[in-house]
């Protein structure tokens, strides 16, 4: 076990904290959605999202770890010193409350939410974003935002009714890209899409039965420019405004026999589609675009 002159600051109250320890019963609650919003805190497990936590200034407020965790992650808990974070011990059973997993690997951090305002997102310039229309699967969302962030872009708009971007399975189905990105929340779809499309972005929302097919509008170069794409629920789809209020409705061709793709893998293609088209040569896209066109 390390002291604290070693680089790790703990608690001073005596002992491993345990369940009935005010400080862990209140981190506890926020697994409720509602305690979460009130607190403007929520709670990430397991060291990966741990150390990208860190790596974001002033989102930790605290770090609990058993003390088998703190000493196998000692890196962690001297990072958290470093930046004058309380390192708390606690027991399992005190881990094991905070945390919704079978098997917890022994660290939980509490963090302050991430929220960007849609204008301030906006204003950065992002050549690509994502948007999850109505999304309630905490896992689809985690994962849609894991793979935005890794296609590079700026930001993730929770709109309308979508999950709560600091749900247990989100934070965890997103490794760690929840705090890469800009996080949004918007009440309002619509009037997200529009402050996207009065900052130059191209709005592309996705259905199985668009008419626009997505490799087609990469051969035209089309997804060579700033692009949000709009995701719906896997059950639902996206509602009929949003759908309308796009610039091109977009499908994922299907080349064999699958009746369609599942939420995480059609966005995965269509982020992935942009992210390259993004990255090639001016010269090269122009190039393509006429082949395309004559």
């Amino acid at each position: 076990m390390q002291s604290q002159s070693q680089g790790r600051r703990l608690d001073a109250v005596p002992g491993p904290f345990t369940t009935r320890t005010p400080r862990v019963a209140a981190a506890r609650r926020l697994h409720r959605r509602r305690d979460r919003e009130q607190a403007g805190r929520f709670l990430a497990e397991g060291p990966q999202a741990v150390r990208e936590a860190l790596a974001r200034d002033g989102t930790v407020v605290e770090l609990f770890g058993t003390p088998a965790a703190l000493d196998r992650y000692a890196d962690l808990a001297a990072t958290a010193a470093r930046a004058d974070v309380p390192v708390s011990e606690v027991t399992d059973d005190a881990l094991a409350a905070l945390t919704e997993t079978v098997a917890p690997q022994g660290l939980v951090a509490l963090c302050r939410h991430l929220d960007v305002p849609l204008e301030q997102a906006v204003a950065r310039g992002p050549r690509l974003v994502a948007v999850l229309a109505g999304i309630r699967d905490p896992g689809n969302a985690g994962t849609v935002l894991r793979t935005a962030d890794a296609a590079g872009a700026g930001a993730v708009i929770f709109a309308g009714e979508a999950v709560d971007p600091y749900n247990g399975k989100c934070v965890r189905a997103s490794a760690g890209s929840l705090f890469h990105v800009d996080v949004v929340r918007a009440a309002d779809p619509l009037a997200a899409v529009e402050a996207l499309r009065a900052a130059g972005l191209e709005i592309f929302a996705t259905t199985g039965y668009g008419d626009s097919d997505l490799d087609d509008l990469a051969d035209a170069g089309r997804l060579s420019a700033p692009t949000a794409w709009l995701f719906g629920s896997e059950a639902h789809g996206l509602p009929d405004e949003l759908t309308a209020a796009a610039d091109a409705r977009v499908r994922v061709p299907l080349h064999g026999r699958a009746e369609s793709l599942n939420l995480a893998a059609a966005a995965a293609v269509c982020l992935y589609s942009s992210a390259r088209a993004l990255r090639v040569p001016r010269g090269t896209r122009d190039t393509a675009a006429e082949s395309a066109s004559s």
